[in-house]
């Protein structure tokens, strides 16, 4: 049975064979650490996480690859930039679209005194941008959102919000999960102070990498959320001052950057608009066939220019669960079905508690398995409908 996988926005697959070369490469050839070793292979391994850090502050056109940090995850990322950041009297704006890696922080930031709403979202998961000013306290610092929906896929308007953050004086961070590597970020053009990134889904990288760039000025009032020793400044017990290492403590997952490293030089090669208009073509010939089955609601916009590669689909008269079963084990169809970890989302779209099944499209996808998920789409719903 053909097995065709449609859940990139989890994670990417398959990698850029590159990408299991140079990890493999690492792994065999060098496997020294970086700043804890007084010889060639440590110094080379140090090369390619500075060439690393500069790829990405390049691509998402930030002019200091020093305050490239890398963490695990987007998740990490963004709970150094909120618990560093936030203070008790503190208030935050967030969109009503947020994935839990947001909103699970904030919730424990709630006990210690800090406080959050939500701007609302239509029922297309389209951000309401009159939306914020009403919402704008005396403690107001900033806003943090998602570039896009990882339940429908919905674009938010994330170059406005940044205008508007800089002319009332507030930090704009970014969950860019879902949009890095597929569409492109500028966070100078786009006024974002923080970017948060992940590097196993759009950037095709591995498992276990991501990472948080930071303007400067902010930088300078972040706490670190994990501190030890860096390989530098040796001779303090104090925290360095020093970028990155003052939010690097401990060993990096150097097999994780070099993964990242030749997937950056496969994104660079290919180039971004080729990947975005791929993408884009099969989530259109996607929703445009889904639309035209009976018993199938296309929850979002239903319009691919306005979204990432993200489909979200609920089927009024069956079981979600079931049909994400049936197209797995009886079609080799690759989905995700239920909340994706965005309870409120779900409730702006009106898809809560049910959920959805979320069919999420990446660069190695073919228009074959896109029509052969519609044909199997529609054989279940004649024999199930």
């Amino acid at each position: 049975m053909e097995r065709i996988y449609l859940d990139n926005a989890a994670t990417s697959y398959p990698k850029p064979p590159q990408v299991v070369q140079k990890m493999m490469a690492y792994m065999n050839q060098i496997g020294a650490n970086v700043g804890r070793g007084g010889y060639q292979t440590a110094y080379a391994a140090g090369g390619v996480v500075l060439d690393t850090r500069e790829r990405l502050a390049a691509f998402f056109g930030f002019p200091f690859p020093s305050h490239v940090l890398f963490t695990p995850n987007v998740t990490f990322s963004l709970n150094l930039l909120l618990k560093g950041l936030l203070k008790p009297g503190d208030h935050l704006l967030v969109s009503s679209m947020e994935h839990n890696a947001v909103m699970r922080p904030l919730s424990q930031l709630a006990e210690k005194g800090i406080s959050f709403d939500r701007i609302p979202c239509d029922s297309q998961g389209r951000l309401l941008l009159e939306g914020m000013e009403p919402l704008l306290k005396p403690n107001t610092k900033g806003i943090v959102m998602t570039h896009a929906s990882n339940v429908c896929g919905t674009l938010l308007p994330i170059e406005q919000v940044g205008k508007f953050c800089k002319a009332h004086n507030l930090f704009f961070g970014v969950d860019c999960a879902q949009t890095a590597g597929s569409i492109p970020i500028n966070m100078e053009e786009m006024c974002i102070d923080a970017l948060a990134f992940t590097g196993h889904k759009g950037l095709m990288g591995p498992q276990g990498i991501g990472g948080l760039l930071i303007q400067p000025k902010l930088a300078e009032k972040m706490e670190p959320l994990v501190v030890g020793g860096t390989g530098s400044f040796s001779h303090q017990e104090e925290v360095p001052t020093l970028l990155p290492d003052r939010f690097e403590g401990g060993t990096l997952n150097l097999p994780g950057i070099y993964g990242l490293n030749a997937a950056l030089e496969f994104l660079e090669q290919t180039g971004i608009q080729e990947i975005q208009e791929q993408e884009r073509a099969l989530t259109d010939r996607f929703l445009k066939g889904a639309a035209s089955l009976t018993g199938v609601q296309v929850v979002g916009t239903g319009d691919a220019s306005r979204s990432s590669e993200i489909v979200s689909l609920v089927f009024p008269h069956l079981d979600q669960g079931e049909l994400a079963f049936l197209l797995d084990s009886q079609y080799g169809i690759m989905t995700r079905c239920g909340l994706h970890c965005a309870p409120n989302a779900h409730k702006t779209l009106g898809t809560y508690p049910k959920g959805t099944i979320r069919f999420s499209f990446g660069y190695f996808n073919t228009v074959h398995q896109i029509d052969y998920t519609l044909e199997a789409l529609e054989q279940i719903l004649k024999e199930r409908g």
